[in-house]
C-alpha cells in the first residue's frame, strides 16, 4: 500500500478520507486495475486538482468521491460518513444533497431554460421549500454573472456562460463537495482562467472543490495538486 498523501487541512477534521481504495474493472482482456490502494486526505475548504496522463485513474477517483461508483476495496469517508455503509437509495439521496457536479460538456438540459436547469436539482432533492427555490436559483445566477440569461435556452449561450450556469446548478443544493471533471476542457483560455478563479473563490468560501484537469499550468496558486499515475498517487504539493 502506498503511503498516505495528506493535503494540508484548513480545519481540524478533513472533509474526505480514502483508505486503501482500489478499483478494478472487468474487460475482455481480464480484470483491469484502475486505482491501486489509494490513501488520501482532503481538507475542508480545499481546492484540489487531480492531474495525470489520460487513463491514469483521475476520473475514476472523482467518480468514487462522488458516489457515482463504488470501490472494489477500501473505504471512503466523507464528512464522517462511510459511503460503503449506504445502500443505493441512501447513496443517491446523499449525492443529491451533498455533492455538486460540473462536467466538461456542461450537461445542461437543452429543452429547459437556464433558470429551470438550476431549479431542477432543488426540485429533485427537495432540500429547499418550493417557495424559496426560484429566488435561490436567481441569486446563484446573479452571483455567477449570468442572471440576464435566466429565460434563455442553453444553446443560445456561449461556452463560458454555459459553464457558469453548470456551476450554479452544482451549487443549487449547497453541497459540501463540488466535483469538476475537466471543467475547462471545452473553454477558450480566457474562459478557462475565469472558471479556475471562480472555483478558487468557491473553495475560499468554505466548500471543498476537487477537479480533474490537464491544464496544470493554469491552476490558481492556492490549488493543491495531486498527481496520479497508473492508478497510484505519486505526488502532492501546492
Amino acid at each position: 500500500m502506498n503511503a498516505a498523501i495528506a493535503i494540508p487541512a484548513t480545519s481540524a477534521a478533513p472533509l474526505a478520507t480514502l483508505r486503501g481504495v482500489s478499483k478494478r474493472y472487468d474487460s475482455p482482456a481480464g480484470p483491469q486495475l484502475a486505482l491501486d490502494a489509494i490513501d488520501l486526505t482532503i481538507a475542508r475548504g480545499a481546492l484540489v486538482a487531480i492531474v495525470g496522463a489520460s487513463g491514469s485513474g483521475k476520473s475514476t477517483l472523482l467518480n468514487l468521491l462522488g458516489g457515482i461508483d463504488r470501490p472494489s476495496a477500501g473505504e471512503i469517508v466523507i464528512a464522517g460518513r462511510s459511503l460503503g455503509t449506504l445502500g443505493e437509495s441512501a447513496l443517491s439521496r446523499w449525492r443529491a444533497t451533498s455533492v455538486g457536479f460540473v462536467f466538461q460538456f456542461f450537461q445542461l438540459l437543452p429543452t429547459m431554460t437556464v433558470l429551470e436547469n438550476v431549479l431542477m436539482p432543488m426540485d429533485l432533492a427537495r432540500r429547499w421549500p418550493a417557495r424559496e427555490r426560484q429566488a435561490r436559483a436567481q441569486a446563484l445566477l446573479a452571483q455567477l454573472g449570468v442572471a440576464e440569461q435566466a429565460a434563455k435556452l442553453p444553446a443560445t449561450l456561449s461556452g463560458g456562460q454555459q459553464q457558469r450556469v453548470a456551476v450554479a446548478r452544482a451549487l443549487a443544493n449547497e453541497p459540501e463537495l463540488v466535483l469538476a471533471d475537466e471543467p475547462t476542457g471545452n473553454l477558450d483560455s480566457g474562459n478557462a482562467a475565469a472558471l479556475f478563479a471562480l472555483l478558487a473563490q468557491i473553495a475560499a468560501q468554505g466548500r471543498t472543490v476537487v477537479l480533474v484537469t490537464h491544464e496544470r499550468q493554469r491552476l490558481p496558486s492556492n490549488a493543491r495538486v495531486v498527481e496520479i499515475a497508473d492508478g497510484r498517487l505519486v505526488a502532492s504539493k501546492r
